[in-house]
């Protein structure tokens, strides 16, 4: 086992998929002579040559759409984007192109493609660069969706990635790059659609995914002090959704709390709430709590998003009411 970054596995898990299969290549701005917007391919160019690591004009669109025809027609592209916030420029590329060819050309062409880079707020970047898009993507058929917690998933989960047949939506975060984990030096693989059970518990269950995955940790470590315990739920993979997990904690626990960077209206939380009640209803002790941000989008004002974005406090807060302890 040795230490690496966030950046540094994501770097690993292409690096490691490309030398086993000449059809994969990396594109994107500034993935190659700068080593990635957040280094993130290091060393990459200097392995692979600049028609395998190839740097993008400021065109999501354009290089997007170039990526989703290589695939089709057997090639396996990672397309890295700055931001998904930038996504938005090629989402018709992706919504319409990549996620849809499989099943309107009848099984003809796979789209086997990779489309990642970071998700969500990473401190003051104003409105339009600090948004959680996991819950559009998630909810279009033909695409999966992964939101990884930390290195070692994140190196696991990129290498499934890279490896399906279907186009992947991989998210990132820009505050977690610099995270460090202790990654065994033997290749692995994590399935996609499988939670993780991060912390076991009886009293609750908290389910949460991605960089605010933080915050739930913190706040069932913290509960644990004052006797409660928190069963604590990584999603991992969005889309496909582990039900199952969720549903055999929350049947132990008979309590749900869910945790998610996002706005509010038709989140990854809201589908969870349905399904739970639709199959778990009669295991549940108390109405079911989700935190998400304001249904607003995020501030610049350094204050204003402290107050914006979910704390540890105002988990341990809907933690209690869902036991029916008063804070």
């Amino acid at each position: 086992m040795k230490e690496h970054t966030f950046r540094e596995v994501i770097a690993q898990a292409m690096s490691e998929e490309m030398r086993k299969d000449e059809s994969i290549f990396l594109v994107g701005e500034e993935v190659a002579e700068y080593n990635g917007a957040y280094k993130a391919s290091k060393g990459m160019l200097d392995e692979f040559g600049a028609k395998r690591i190839i740097d993008a004009p400021i065109a999501e669109l354009g290089f997007t759409g170039i990526s989703v025809g290589a695939a089709m027609n057997g090639n396996r592209p990672i397309v890295e984007y700055m931001t998904f916030n930038f996504s938005m420029v090629a989402i018709d590329q992706i919504i319409n192109n990549a996620a849809k060819i499989y099943q309107m050309s009848g099984g003809q062409w796979n789209c086997p493609i990779v489309f990642r880079g970071p998700t969500g707020s990473a401190g003051q970047l104003g409105a339009t660069h600090s948004q959680a898009f996991e819950s559009w993507y998630a909810n279009c058929p033909g695409l999966k969706v992964i939101v990884p917690s930390n290195p070692y998933d994140a190196k696991g989960l990129l290498k499934s990635a890279i490896q399906d047949n279907d186009p992947v939506i991989f998210m990132e975060s820009e505050q977690m790059y610099g995270d460090k984990m202790e990654i065994p030096e033997e290749e692995y693989y994590i399935p996609i659609g499988k939670a993780d059970i991060k912390k076991e518990g009886k009293d609750v269950t908290l389910v949460s995914f991605g960089k605010i995955m933080k915050v739930a940790l913190q706040a069932a470590e913290d509960l644990e002090k004052e006797g409660i315990s928190v069963e604590v739920i990584d999603l991992r993979t969005i889309r496909p959704l582990d039900y199952d997990t969720i549903l055999e904690s929350v049947k132990k626990t008979n309590r749900l709390v869910i945790l998610e960077e996002s706005w509010p209206f038709a989140s990854i939380s809201t589908e969870i709430t349905y399904m739970v009640q639709q199959k778990a209803f009669d295991y549940l002790d108390a109405p079911i709590k989700r935190i998400t941000t304001p249904d607003a989008s995020a501030p610049y004002s350094a204050p204003l998003f402290a107050e914006w974005f979910p704390k540890v406090d105002k988990v341990k807060e809907e933690i209690k009411n869902a036991l029916y302890i008063k804070a």
